[in-house]
This record gives C-alpha cells, sequence and structure tokens, in this order.
C-alpha cells in the first residue's frame, strides 16, 4: 500500500526542447502565478486546465535559463501573425465548411459571448452603456421584457443611460407587463443571440499584441523590464508594439482633472502616499496640483515620516492604483487616455 501511495518522481528538465507543449504551458503559467496569469487562465477551457494542472504536478525544478527562454518564445509567437493555428477565427472558417451558418453563429457566440448560462445572464454581463444603445433602437415593449429578465441592479443602470422619455414609456411596460408567451421568448432570444451577441462577440476580438500588452502591464517593474529587454533584442517592432498598448502608471498624469480627482477619492491613503514615494517628479506634482493644499501637505508629510519603502511596495501600490483607474473607467466614472500622446480615450 505504501509503495503505491508513493509520490511519483519528478524529472528536472535539461533545456526547453525537454518539455512537451502542456509542460511548456505549464512553466509559463507557474513562472506568471496566480496574479499575473490570471488573463491566461481565464482564456482556458475546462480541458486545457486539466492537462495543464496535471503537467504541473509533475514538474520538478526548471531552471531560470528555461524560464526566460520560454517566456521570450511565447512573447515573440504571440506577435506573430498566423502563429496561433487555434483561435477563434480558424475555428468559425472550420465549422462553416459542414454546418449551417446559423448553427455556427450560435456556437461561436456561446464561445465568444460574456459569461452566463443562458441568454438573459449574459445579457446581465453586458456593460449597460454597450446594451442601452442597442436596445435604444428597439420597441419599448420589447426592451421591457428584456429588461424584466436580466438582473434587477443591470436593469437599473440600463434604464439611466436611455432616452428619458423612452425610458419611462419602458417602465410603464414593466409595470403593466403579464407574463410573456414562451414562443415569444425564444423568438426574442434567438434574435438577441443572432443579431446582439453575435456582433458583440466580433467587436470584442483582442489582437496577440493586446493582450500580451495586459500580462506585461501585471508584471512588476523588474520582471517588465526584463522581458521587453529581451524583447526588444529580438523583436523590436512587437517590443514597440506592446509598450504602445500598455497603461502604466505614469499614463495617469494624463487624465483630466475631474477623473484625477475621482481616483484620488477611491485610493486608500495608505497606499496613495507609498505610490507617490516611488513616482517620478511629473507624477507625483500632478496629483498634489489635484488636491486640496491640506490634503497634499498630509500627504507630503505622510511620504517623508515613512522613511525607506521597499520597491516591490511601491510597485504594487502603483499597479493597484492603474487597476483602479481602469475600473472606474470601465463604469464610466473617469476617462483615461489610452497612452503616450495619443488622443484616444477608452470607457
Amino acid at each position: 500500500m505504501k509503495a503505491m501511495l508513493r509520490t511519483p518522481e519528478l524529472r528536472v528538465p535539461s533545456s526547453v526542447d525537454d518539455l512537451s507543449g502542456t509542460e511548456r504551458a505549464a512553466v509559463l503559467l507557474l513562472a506568471l502565478g496566480r496574479e499575473h496569469g490570471d488573463v491566461i487562465w481565464r482564456q482556458l477551457d475546462d480541458e486545457e486546465i486539466r492537462l495543464i494542472s496535471i503537467a504541473m504536478s509533475k514538474l520538478g525544478k526548471v531552471s531560470t535559463e528555461i524560464v526566460e527562454k520560454l517566456m521570450v518564445e511565447f512573447v515573440l509567437d504571440m506577435g506573430h501573425a498566423g502563429a496561433l493555428v487555434g483561435n477563434y477565427d480558424s475555428t468559425e472558417r472550420l465549422l462553416q465548411q459542414f454546418l449551417p451558418a446559423e448553427r455556427v453563429s450560435l456556437i461561436m457566440e456561446e464561445i465568444r459571448g460574456p459569461a452566463g448560462r443562458n441568454m438573459w445572464e449574459k445579457l446581465s454581463n453586458v456593460q449597460e452603456t454597450v446594451l442601452a444603445n442597442y436596445l435604444k433602437n428597439e420597441y419599448p415593449q420589447t426592451i421591457a421584457v428584456v429588461l424584466s429578465k436580466i438582473r434587477p441592479e443591470h436593469a437599473a443602470r440600463v434604464l439611466a443611460i436611455l432616452p428619458e422619455d423612452l425610458a419611462l414609456e419602458v417602465i410603464n411596460r414593466m409595470l403593466k407587463m403579464e407574463s410573456v408567451q414562451k414562443e415569444i421568448l425564444d423568438r426574442l432570444e434567438q434574435t438577441l443571440r443572432m443579431e446582439f451577441m453575435s456582433n458583440l462577440a466580433k467587436t470584442q476580438r483582442r489582437d496577440a499584441h493586446e493582450l500580451m500588452a495586459e500580462v506585461f502591464n501585471n508584471f512588476d517593474r523588474q520582471t517588465e523590464s526584463r522581458f521587453m529587454t529581451a524583447l526588444e533584442e529580438i523583436n523590436r517592432d512587437s517590443a514597440e508594439r506592446i509598450k504602445t498598448l500598455m497603461f502604466t502608471f505614469e499614463d495617469l498624469a494624463r487624465l483630466d482633472n475631474a477623473s484625477a480627482q475621482t481616483l484620488l477619492r477611491h485610493v486608500d491613503k495608505d497606499k496613495l502616499a507609498i505610490a507617490m514615494k516611488g513616482a517620478n517628479e511629473t507624477v507625483r506634482n500632478f496629483f498634489l496640483s489635484n488636491m486640496s493644499q491640506r490634503a497634499a501637505s498630509i500627504l507630503k508629510e505622510d511620504m517623508e515620516v515613512m522613511g525607506p519603502v521597499r520597491l516591490r511596495d511601491v510597485d504594487e501600490a502603483q499597479a493597484r492604483m492603474v487597476n483602479l483607474a481602469k475600473d472606474l473607467a470601465a463604469k464610466g466614472e473617469i476617462m483615461i487616455s489610452k497612452n503616450r500622446g495619443e488622443d484616444e480615450l477608452i470607457y
């Protein structure tokens, strides 16, 4: 019995070539960790997660040289157009060869659509501004049916965005609404699936550089610098593209004053002091100028009395501010300039 329960001996790979594809993925995700690898884990299906987890459990010690080489290869592969064989487009083209167009659309919508077991759960996960922009062109009765089926808090946010006259008409229809026949609901679901969710999925596709920029955004400063330097030596075009797409702590200085003040109201004061302690003069002065004289004085005093601060703590505090800014922008509470001198705004 003891022999049967003995932990299997772990092998020690001597080079990258000694690793299978699944083992390479396991090494990469182990190196990225939970925080930095989350964006990749969320792209995997249950079977891929199972296979990678098995490979992880059987890995022995992997040298730093192998990990760094794998990271650089991964970034390069993601940066090359056509390097990924299995993606949404290739899957859709394959299905179109032997399935009716309507069936293909349904399958791809299920793959790409927002999370949820059914149409109404999926709609509840669609950003309210996107859903409102679609519904405002529909009949009030149709809007009433849709909003009666999604989560109340989400329906409230959508109603708040709709033109006031239309919103009031929809509310009136919802108050008078009786049970909706199953056939009508089925037809409405089908229309939403084919017209709205399918188009939404297409607009949500991101290229490989955008995904990699998000991964790099979650690196600490030293890790980001190490891999970016290595990537610049091998593929400068991809490195520059990733840097262009990244949103960094320094980019917060591009916020308009109202957005900066909104962000400051949401930041934990202790974390703000640590983040500003490691900020360059431009960023620090920008945020100080958007605070009251008393608040700015208190922040300066907090930075002075805290003494030396570990770089790791500064990176963490600054990353929290960046992520908070992104969250507020996604909710429409602030606007953030995408990056480095561009006038484009993201919401």
